[in-house]
């Protein structure tokens, strides 16, 4: 069952969101790694944007227990110098490994949609690791393209003068 998510689902979904961060983290060292309270301070966060019209937090739940979640926002950048119509920013998705493939994904990402749709968004966008070639695959499948990649160059420090 997918529905909306409530203060009392907090821990779960930290508890997520921490096995998201360190799914990404596996997929290579350029992922970014938590704070050592960072699924408390993620908790928090979440649990004061649940009563934000921009935000919506949706739960998949299956025999009373949370096994995934999405977070989603309106986002509108900028509208005061670019031509475009606010959209749907997709900040987290996860559904436990065990309980993947049987359409949770899909069905938090449609409930998503439909939220997005009755705000009145023509689009939403998401981030996905260019290494996680599942997720590329599932979000291929729901539709998904690329119209922009993200790329990332990394500053060597500055040698002192004379350094070799």
């Amino acid at each position: 069952m997918i529905r909306l998510a409530t203060v009392s689902d907090v821990p779960a979904i930290s508890r997520l969101w921490e096995k998201l961060v360190a799914y990404h983290q596996a997929l290579g060292q350029d992922m970014p790694a938590a704070v050592p309270d960072g699924a408390a301070r993620y908790g928090r966060s979440l649990a004061d944007r649940l009563d934000d019209n921009h935000t919506r937090v949706l739960v998949a739940e299956v025999d009373g227990q949370v096994v995934g979640y999405v977070l989603g926002v309106v986002v509108d950048l900028m509208p005061e110098i670019f031509e475009h119509h606010a959209g749907g920013f997709l900040a987290d998705i996860f559904v436990e490994e065990s309980y993947r493939g049987r359409g949770l994904g899909r069905a938090l990402v449609r409930a998503l949609e439909d939220w997005f749709r009755h705000n009145g968004l023509r689009y939403f966008e998401w981030h996905v690791a260019s290494s996680n070639k599942s997720a590329l695959a599932f979000w291929e499948a729901m539709g998904g393209h690329s119209f922009m990649v993200r790329m990332r160059a990394y500053i060597e420090p500055k040698k002192p003068d004379g350094a070799r």
